[in-house]
């Protein structure tokens, strides 16, 4: 007896240790696209609404529908003694998947992209925790009313690429620091960045299709709150705006399995040029939708994009196992994810006829084959 609630309790520890280990892991890819984000906009930041708040920045997020669109940068009141890591799109195999943000006791790789205001590309360097008040730095972030400030010289770097890896992405790997953060505990985005998100992709202004990388609503003083005093304009767009070559439903990828942003980075740097990330697939093979009755076995369904923004839409999603196509290697990354109803195969035509009954019972025979089928 005591031998048997030994083993169980040594069980449910290794379940619980397996299920806390999950929550220190970084989230990874949980949506991919074959075309890249536009540059961030160029804005200023809104005044810090009061002590607690921590700038969380702006950032290209996608609807299947419509594309990318814009969510504002925002002060938000933080974990204490936790920071906010921020997402980012990161180019791997020919699409670029969006790594979500966290919080955390230190800053994680976001790709190297230079979101301003204290997220450089490394590290953050617009405030800091002293205990249990946050501290802000006076030199990189706009704050009026409030006492816990110091100052310390950044350099900013103008660079407004909003993407790792690939053809025109930036070029940066976790730092060693940056890896162990990834193996801390982390804690989910906030319910009201969540909501901030989802609000964001309500406005049909804030998508790149209308605003062509110039959003009216840059940043906001307070989550979800589009409109008053706190609420700021792009300048500028970060580069010129180029709309995608193909739909957003086609450039939609299927969603990628988690991993280490250490592990996916790598991949990507070692690739030179993104292949086809711009150009509609063109399998043909692969058709939209199965005809009733007239499926053939190995025909594959083109899975339309069901993931609309919700609040929990950077939520790593569950992979779709891309199926390979006869030509690898002209078509390296237009497979169309396996349908979910996977097509009912059909019984393959006769090329004979069996004799009738009556005759097999008269003992006539068939006819013989010849050599060579």
């Amino acid at each position: 007896m005591k031998m048997h609630r030994s083993v169980c309790c040594l069980v449910f520890a290794v379940i619980m240790s397996c299920l806390c280990a999950s929550s220190f892991a970084q989230v990874a890819v949980g949506i991919s696209v074959r075309v890249a984000p536009p540059a961030l906009p160029v804005y200023t930041q809104p005044i810090c609404p009061g002590a607690g708040y921590m700038w969380t920045p702006g950032y290209w997020a996608w609807n299947d529908d419509a594309g990318y669109y814009w969510v504002p940068g925002t002060w938000v009141v933080a974990p204490v003694g936790l920071l906010w890591t921020p997402g980012y799109w990161g180019w791997s195999d020919g699409l670029y998947g969006w790594h979500r943000g966290y919080w955390g006791p230190h800053i994680g790789f976001y790709g190297g992209v230079n979101y301003g205001f204290g997220y450089g590309g490394v590290g953050f360097a617009g405030g800091e925790w002293r205990g249990r008040s946050f501290y802000y730095n006076r030199s990189v972030t706009n704050i009026t009313h409030v006492t816990n400030v110091y100052n310390k010289t950044v350099i900013v770097n103008e660079n407004h690429v909003a993407f790792n890896g690939g053809e025109g992405g930036v070029k940066a790997r976790p730092t060693h620091e940056e890896e162990r953060a990834e193996h801390e505990h982390h804690k989910e985005p906030l319910a009201a960045q969540t909501r901030h998100e989802h609000m964001a992709s309500q406005n049909r202004q804030n998508f790149a299709s209308a605003n062509h990388g110039r959003p009216a609503i840059a940043a906001t003083a307070k989550p979800g709150v589009f409109k008053g005093k706190g609420v700021v304009a792009a300048k500028s767009a970060g580069a010129p705006y180029k709309a995608p070559a193909i739909s957003p439903k086609q450039a939609r990828g299927p969603s990628a399995p988690a991993a280490k942003h250490a592990s996916a980075v790598a991949n990507a740097n070692n690739k030179s040029k993104p292949a086809n990330h711009t150009s509609a697939p063109t399998n043909k093979n692969n058709t939209s939708s199965n005809k009733a009755n007239g499926s053939r076995p190995n025909t594959v369904s083109n899975n339309k994009a069901q993931n609309t923004v919700r609040p929990n839409e950077t939520h790593a999603a569950k992979a779709s196992t891309p199926r390979p196509t006869s030509h690898p290697a002209s078509q390296p990354h237009q497979d169309a994810p396996r349908s979910n109803p996977a097509p009912r195969p059909v019984a393959q035509h006769q090329s004979t006829s069996q004799p009738p009954p009556h005759e097999q019972s008269m003992g006539k025979a068939a006819p013989k084959q010849g050599k060579g089928r």
